[in-house]
């Protein structure tokens, strides 16, 4: 078995997006504190109406958007009104999955019921898109020393990033509880997506409950959708370490300009709040007349779409999903690895199974990697 090292020196890629069509999800939601106002005081203290309904309306509206892209790339209907403050569910009377901290107010409110650590899973667009400026936080958090606020990035619907960067959260996560004790606070941008699947694999990785069981307990305090696929995913990494294997795309056409590629292992780039990088230029082979795209990827399903001069398609000579209930379709590859031993594919097999658990010496295994881990 190939027993961790290679892993700890993995750096972390930025990944993919599903485009899947979600099912419904009822969202319930327990309010941190009263709602927040956004009514904007002149220097006599009046209100100025114009002010507050330009800033609820333009909120709605950030709102309405991030909404709508969450339930494209999650796979349920999920909605997030950050016009209406900070919210959050305690999955255990330690640990409490929410939404993200919108000023310093908030860091009071977490303080009064006992958090010590804030555990902030967003990016700066993220950050940006919102208004919301960190740094405020932080100082304030500085300032009061008794509650640690502390980052470790998780790109927002990305299940590949999240497969790759769980090690290192989930390691940085594991030190933090274990020195500031009390409650921990963990958050990402609507808190239901990166966050729960965070603190999910903490469940699962350090403190003893299966998978599923997991899920169960989360769900039952927080309606969400944990990418569970990554977790198993990132689980089996650590156990049988993270290898990669080639793939090969190709476009035949000698007819057009421009062929790129979207999702794979860099995201779909489709979303109003994500800096849009995530396309992958092909190569034109003129003896060939055809546009390749020769890529490294870890073990997994990956989905993708081509680009042919600005219009997205599938190609017809690669595999296919099948259409959602809005009938898109997207190619996808399978990457499977080389000169797996059976011990490993076995141990993949069951990690990446329906109802994966750890034993006690794999959990050790983790735990003690976990301890180790560097992030460079």
């Amino acid at each position: 078995m190939n027993c961790l090292q290679n892993l700890l020196k993995e750096p972390p890629i930025v990944g993919s997006r599903s485009m899947r069509r979600p099912s419904p999800l009822n969202l319930t939601m327990v309010r941190g504190g009263s709602r927040r106002s956004n009514t904007v005081k002149t220097a006599s203290g009046a209100s100025t109406s114009s002010a507050e309904s330009g800033a609820v309306e333009a909120g709605t509206e950030k709102s309405d958007t991030y909404s709508t892209n969450m339930t494209q790339a999650m796979g349920a209907v999920l909605t997030y009104r950050h016009e209406l403050g900070m919210n959050y569910n305690f999955i255990r009377p330690d640990l409490i999955v929410g939404s993200c901290l919108q000023s310093p107010l908030d860091v009071d409110k977490l303080r009064d019921i006992g958090v010590k650590t804030v555990f902030c899973l967003q990016q700066d667009p993220d950050l940006e898109y919102f208004g919301v400026d960190i740094c405020a936080i932080q100082e304030y958090c500085l300032q009061c020393k008794d509650i640690e606020h502390c980052r470790a990035e998780i790109r927002d619907f990305d299940a590949f990033d999240l497969r790759l960067r769980l090690p290192a959260v989930i390691s940085k996560l594991h030190k933090l509880v274990n020195h500031n004790g009390g409650v921990t606070y963990i958050h990402c941008t609507a808190g239901l997506g990166r966050a729960p699947a965070v603190t999910l694999a903490y469940m699962f990785w350090i403190l003893g409950y299966s998978l599923n069981e997991g899920h169960q307990l989360l769900q039952s305090k927080r309606a969400c959708f944990p990418k569970l696929e990554a977790i198993k995913l990132a689980t089996a990494d650590i156990l049988t370490g993270l290898s990669k294997n080639s793939i090969t795309l190709k476009w035949e056409s000698d007819s057009c300009s421009s062929v790129e590629i979207s999702g794979l292992d860099v995201g779909w780039g489709q979303f109003a709040f994500v800096l849009l990088t995530q396309i992958i230029p092909l190569t034109y082979n003129k003896e060939k007349r055809a546009w390749y795209l020769e890529r490294e990827l870890p073990e997994g399903r990956y989905e993708y779409k081509y680009i042919v001069d600005g219009k997205w398609v599938c190609n017809d000579n690669e595999k296919k999903t099948k259409a959602n209930a809005d009938g898109h379709v997207n190619n996808y590859v399978q990457v499977s690895r080389d000169g797996t031993s059976d011990e490993e594919r076995e141990l993949r097999e069951r990690l990446t199974g329906q109802n994966p658990d750890l034993t006690k010496e794999e959990r050790l295994m983790i735990r003690e990697y976990l301890e180790q881990y560097v992030e460079r």
